[in-house]
C-alpha cells in the first residue's frame, strides 16, 4: 500500500498523536450526539495504541464553525471511554498551556482527546502538507510527539492541517481502520471476485454519474444497478415518465452536460447498466406500484417496484461480490422499505463478499438488523467516492510520502 502501519513501530513509552474521524450526527434540538457508531469504528486503533503502552493524544473534528453541529468533543470522549472501558480524558484546549501540560502529564497507556480541531482557524485551509506544516497547530504540537497516526479514512479526501501537516515533520502511520479501508476497497474496486455487482441508490444522480462512468469502464465490473432517486433520474433522462413530483427532485442537479453523459453511459455500457422497470409511488400515504408507462402524471416515486426488485435480486443472487452505496428507496417509511429489505436479503442469501458504504446504507442495514451480516461496512462517504473514481487521496498520498521520508 506504500505507507507505514502500526506494525512498523514500537509504541511503548512513545508519545503518539492520533487523528480520527468521529464526526457524528447531532440532534439539532438537544445538541447531543444521536449515537456513538462513528466513534466505535475508531476503537480498535485507539485500544491497540494504549494497550501497547503509548502515551496517546487524539485529534478529531465535529461539524464546521458556524453550523449547529459544531460542538465540543466532551461527549465523544465519553463514548471513547465507554467503548474502551478505559478513561479517555477530554481537554477543552488545543494548543494552549492547558493542552500542553496535559500532554506532558501522560503516563504509559493513558489517553486524552483535545478540543475540536476545527476551532483552529487554519485547519480547513486548502494547502499542501508542507504548507500546513508551517501552521501554528503543527509547529506547537509536533515537538511533543514521536509518531503521528492517521485513522481518519472518512476525511482522507481532504488536505486539512491536522490530516496532512504532521506527516512532513513526524514519522507517520495509517491506523487499523485506514489500513483496512484502503486494502478492502482497493481490492473490491480493482480485483473483485466475479461476477461483481455495484448497487447505487441515494438521491443525487449528478454526484453518482462520475463514479458510474469510472466503474462502467472497468472490465472487472459486471453489473451496475441504479435505484433510488438517482435511478429514476436516469430513467427520466432516457425518456420514461417518473411523475411530476419525482421530476421536480430529479431535475435540481441536471445540466445538459449531465444528461449527455448519462445517455452516453447507457449507449456505451448498456449491457452492464440496469435501471428500474417499474416503481412504487406514494398515493395518500400508501404504497401503489405501477409500470413506468402507467405512472400517474403527478406521481411521487418512493421505492423500486416488485418487477425491479425481482430483476435486481436475480442479479445479486448470481454475484460473488456486491457493493451497495445508498438504499434503493425511502427505507425509513415502512410502506417504502420493500426494495431495501429485499435487496439486503438477497445480498445475504447470495453469500457474496458484501460491502456497503455511506451513512444511509449503514443506517438502513442497522435498522433492518443485518449490519453484522455484511462482510465489510465502510466509514467513507466522499472519501469512498473519490477512491472509487481512482482520484488522488491527499491523506493517503501524505502517508506514502512520509514513509519515503522517515
Amino acid at each position: 500500500m506504500g505507507f507505514h502501519t502500526l506494525d512498523d513501530f514500537s509504541l511503548r513509552g512513545r508519545r503518539v498523536l492520533l487523528r480520527i474521524d468521529i464526526n457524528s450526527p447531532v440532534d439539532e434540538r438537544t445538541l447531543r450526539l444521536e449515537d456513538g457508531s462513528k466513534v466505535k469504528a475508531s476503537i480498535p486503533t485507539v485500544r491497540e495504541i494504549v494497550d501497547r503502552g503509548a502515551k496517546l493524544v487524539i485529534l478529531a473534528h465535529q461539524g464546521r464553525p458556524g453550523d449547529y453541529d459544531f460542538i465540543p468533543l466532551n461527549e465523544h470522549a465519553q463514548y471513547l471511554s465507554q467503548f474502551l472501558s478505559k478513561k479517555i480524558r477530554y481537554v477543552d484546549d488545543l494548543t494552549g498551556q492547558h493542552a500542553l501540560k496535559a500532554i506532558d502529564s501522560l503516563s504509559e497507556g493513558d489517553g486524552l482527546l483535545l478540543k475540536n480541531v476545527r476551532s483552529f482557524p487554519e485547519e480547513q485551509a486548502k494547502k499542501t502538507p508542507e504548507e500546513h506544516a508551517e501552521s501554528g497547530l503543527v509547529k506547537t504540537l509536533s515537538p511533543k510527539f514521536d509518531l503521528f497516526v492517521n485513522d481518519a479514512f472518512g476525511s482522507s479526501h481532504r488536505s486539512h492541517a491536522s490530516l496532512v501537516g504532521f506527516t512532513t515533520v513526524l514519522p507517520s502511520a495509517a491506523g487499523r481502520l485506514m489500513e483496512r479501508e484502503v486494502r478492502t476497497l482497493t481490492n473490491v474496486i480493482q480485483n473483485p471476485k466475479r461476477p461483481s455487482t455495484f448497487i447505487f441508490g441515494g438521491t443525487k444522480f449528478a454526484d453518482a454519474l462520475p463514479v458510474l462512468q469510472k466503474l462502467a469502464e472497468r472490465d472487472t465490473v459486471d453489473n451496475i444497478l441504479i435505484a433510488g432517486l438517482a435511478g429514476y433520474t436516469l430513467v427520466w433522462v432516457l425518456g420514461n415518465r417518473i411523475g411530476s413530483k419525482t421530476e421536480e427532485l430529479a431535475k435540481k442537479d441536471l445540466t445538459p452536460e449531465i444528461k449527455d453523459g448519462a445517455k452516453k453511459l447507457v449507449e456505451t455500457y448498456g449491457a452492464k447498466i440496469h435501471v428500474p422497470i417499474d416503481a412504487a409511488a406514494d398515493v395518500n400515504g400508501h404504497r401503489r406500484e405501477y409500470k413506468l408507462h402507467d405512472l400517474p402524471a403527478d406521481a411521487a416515486v418512493k421505492d423500486i417496484g416488485s418487477d425491479t426488485i425481482d430483476k435486481f435480486r436475480r442479479i445479486v443472487l448470481g454475484s460473488k461480490t456486491v457493493f451497495l452505496s445508498g438504499p434503493p428507496g425511502v427505507f425509513e417509511k415502512a410502506e417504502f422499505c420493500k426494495g431495501t429489505c429485499d435487496l439486503f436479503d438477497a445480498i445475504i442469501e447470495s453469500e457474496a463478499f458484501s460491502v456497503i458504504g455511506g451513512g444511509h446504507s449503514s443506517a438502513a442495514a442497522n435498522k433492518l438488523g443485518v449490519l453484522e451480516r455484511i462482510s465489510y461496512v465502510s466509514t467513507g462517504g466522499g472519501a469512498l467516492e473519490r477512491l472509487m473514481m481512482g482520484k488522488s487521496m491527499p491523506v493517503i498520498e501524505a502517508l506514502r510520502n512520509s514513509a519515503k521520508r522517515f
